[in-house]
């Protein structure tokens, strides 16, 4: 027997062995939602080898289990790639120096796709197969996100499968600490001025009561708030585009910039910022934690997303009752509130909208809507029957139109990992011991998928509609990358951080903006400008 056949074999008996545990009943539940998922589709074809890249916070271990039931169900044979998330790049770019290509292809950063394709990495998908094999994933895209349906083609051909994120319509939350606005007899700031009023007080007035100097009013993310009081967003992994006069324009290059950098350069000469900012607010681990404002260090913050910040009882979720109906019980804290009450029980956070710069404008960084793409490695296409297999199997496990089945696709088997909240098929709940595992997905090899803009339904999301954080949203306007951009984004975006860190802190002095301007255009900004109009005027200008 083949090692690939008893691993199988191993796996499905490890799947019926996990359901015994649960009783004779339950078990025939699990046994069954188990069978559904691996009926085979019906195919011809021999069997693939397929390479596979996905989202990864922790490893999928050689077993997993949704991996082996999806090789039964289509008769093939999946090798997912281990590729951390926060390194993804530069562990992908050593397979590949390595003469390794993907076969299901994750581009994570969207201006990665053009460097790609010029290195003969991507196949070629025809949009006819597209639309043949992956149907139900540009069925939501061609309904729910029409003005992305194009961004994957190059030379008006297709090379990446444009994965849009519904939820991004939520902008980056702007995050205080309410225990200390309260004890300084402060309210959330409406605008810049309120905002410095704000910040003194956090850094002069001791809002943790211990009697020490020690705290501080923001740090560098806070920053792309005071910038978005000006209308732009500076501090990011990507240079941000706006729009003035029917025109993109780099923001960071903007006039206006040179107003708020003379308020961080005071407030940075008064001891009101963190000066730790220049190392930014997360101290290692996972990316989204502010540890400078988690650690009681700063009062205000803009960084980690709407999800990272839920508190205890913030909305209602279902929770397993004896394995039956859910009940409805107050959701836990996440992530950075989490962290922060674990070190100090009493501390609470509250959000506020963007405050209003001299024009009243406001705003804080949003993520792209385009969150990525997905590509076919061009070995891949030599292989016949292997391209339609690829695009067959995301199709099934990124957008099923069964719920029972896209549900499973994301949280493992009905039964065993999860179950709906009652009769209707739209709230799930994770059963123990998975609801209090980090990422079990990944651990069980689920949501192998690409994200496709299915209109966000979940209450975690209902949630973050009610704190308008699809208002005031700094997006960028150039979603795709330039050969010129791709040339000189990471030395130009290089240039641009250390010249505001340096007026910041006083290095060196404003006056120096316009030199700065000047070095950045002649470093390639000129040309990156040029491409991203021509870009800008066949596709964004009605």
């Amino acid at each position: 027997m083949k090692m690939k056949e008893l691993q199988r074999i191993i796996a499905l008996i490890a799947v019926v062995c996990m359901s015994l545990v649960s009783g004779c009943e339950t078990s025939s539940v699990h046994l069954s939602a188990a069978k559904d998922l691996q009926t085979p589709i019906a195919s011809d074809s021999p069997q693939h080898n397929i390479s596979w890249t996905m989202h990864l916070n922790l490893p999928v271990p050689d077993h997993a289990e949704m991996v082996r039931l999806l090789e039964n169900k289509f008769n093939v044979n999946l090798d997912v790639w281990n590729l951390e998330n926060n390194n993804y790049e530069a562990l992908l770019d050593m397979k590949v120096a390595q003469g390794e290509i993907p076969d299901l292809f994750r581009i994570r950063q969207t201006q990665d796709l053009l460097k790609y394709q010029q290195q003969g990495l991507l196949a070629e998908i025809p949009e006819e197969m597209l639309n043949q094999y992956a149907p139900n994933i540009m069925k939501a895209i061609r309904e729910n996100a029409p003005a992305y349906q194009d961004y994957g083609k190059i030379d008006g051909k297709y090379y990446g499968i444009p994965v849009v994120n519904p939820t991004n319509i939520y902008r980056i939350p702007v995050v205080y600490r309410e225990d200390w606005l309260d004890k300084l007899g402060l309210t959330v700031p409406e605008t810049l001025a309120d905002f410095e009023k704000v910040i003194y007080a956090f850094a002069n007035e001791d809002p943790d009561g211990n009697g020490k100097k020690d705290t501080y009013g923001l740090s560098r993310e806070g920053m792309n708030v005071v910038f978005g009081a000006f209308g732009q967003i500076v501090f990011a992994d990507q240079l941000y585009f706006g729009v003035k006069n029917e025109k993109l324009i780099i923001g960071a290059l903007e006039p206006e910039m040179q107003e708020a950098l003379h308020y961080l350069r005071k407030w940075y000469a008064d001891g009101i910022i963190d000066p730790e900012f220049i190392t930014g607010e997360n101290k290692g681990g996972y990316k989204h934690l502010s540890h400078a404002f988690i650690n009681g260090k700063i009062g205000m913050t803009s960084m980690g997303n709407y999800y990272h910040w839920i508190q205890d009882g913030d909305y209602l979720v279902f929770e397993d009752e004896d394995g039956a109906n859910g009940a409805e019980l107050p959701v836990e804290a996440t992530f950075n509130a989490k962290e922060l009450t674990a070190g100090n029980p009493q501390a609470r956070i509250v959000f506020g909208q963007p405050f209003r710069g001299p024009e009243g404008k406001r705003g804080s960084k949003a993520y792209d809507m385009l969150m990525s793409f997905t590509a076919i490695g061009a070995d891949a296409a030599v292989d016949p029957g292997k391209m339609e297999m690829i695009l067959q199997i995301l199709d099934y496990v990124s957008a099923s139109p069964d719920p029972d089945e896209y549900a499973s696709m994301k949280y493992g088997i009905k039964g065993t990992h999860w179950t709906w909240a009652g009769n209707v098929k739209e709230d799930v709940i994770v059963l123990p011991p998975y609801d209090t595992m980090f990422n079990y997905q990944n651990t069980i090899g689920a949501n192998l998928g690409m994200t496709v803009p299915l209109v966000p339904k979940e209450r975690r999301e209902r949630w973050a509609s009610t704190l308008n954080l699809d208002q005031d949203g700094i997006y960028n306007a150039l979603e795709v990358a330039t050969p010129s951009l791709i040339h000189n984004g990471a030395e130009l975006i290089k240039l641009k951080n250390k010249a505001y860190v340096a007026f910041i802190t006083g290095e060196k002095p404003l006056e120096d903006f316009d030199r700065f301007v000047h070095e950045f255009m002649k470093a390639g900004g000129t040309k990156v400008l040029q491409e991203a109009n021509d870009w800008y005027r066949q596709h964004a200008v009605k």
